[in-house]
């Protein structure tokens, strides 16, 4: 069973930065390939970035894309997202998951995840 916690989220203003981290235990983190997702009020929870195992390859939401960095540490056993730029309709609570997949693959639908955290409040004022 893997534990994923999520930290790092916060308030701030459109135009700046925050860095989340998800700490994962009770598993081998590189078996993972890994995502983060996010759920705004009302609205379904929606793909943001995934990373592949090996942290090579990358996908992001179009409404990210050029502005939030995912890495991950295997050493660590840690995910990352970077958000630069940061618009109001950021605002969510964002989550990280993990999923089985093949050692180069990422994964960008809610179905393909195993695992999940409770998740981080981000907060985007205008």
């Amino acid at each position: 069973q893997v534990q994923l916690v999520e930290s790092g989220g916060g308030l701030v203003q459109a135009g700046g930065s925050l860095r989340l981290s998800c700490a994962t235990s009770g598993g081998t983190f590189s078996s993972y390939a890994m995502g983060w997702f996010r759920q705004a009020p009302g609205k379904e929870r929606e793909f943001v970035a995934a990373i592949s195992r090996s942290g090579a390859s990358k996908y992001y939401a179009n409404s990210v894309k050029g502005r939030f960095t995912i890495s991950r540490d295997n050493a660590k056993n840690a995910l990352y997202l970077q958000m630069n730029s940061l618009k109001p309709e950021d605002t969510a609570v964002y989550h990280c998951a993990a999923g089985r997949g093949a050692w180069g693959s990422v994964m960008r639908t809610i179905n393909e995840y195993d695992y999940w955290g409770q998740g981080t409040q981000v907060t985007v004022s205008s």
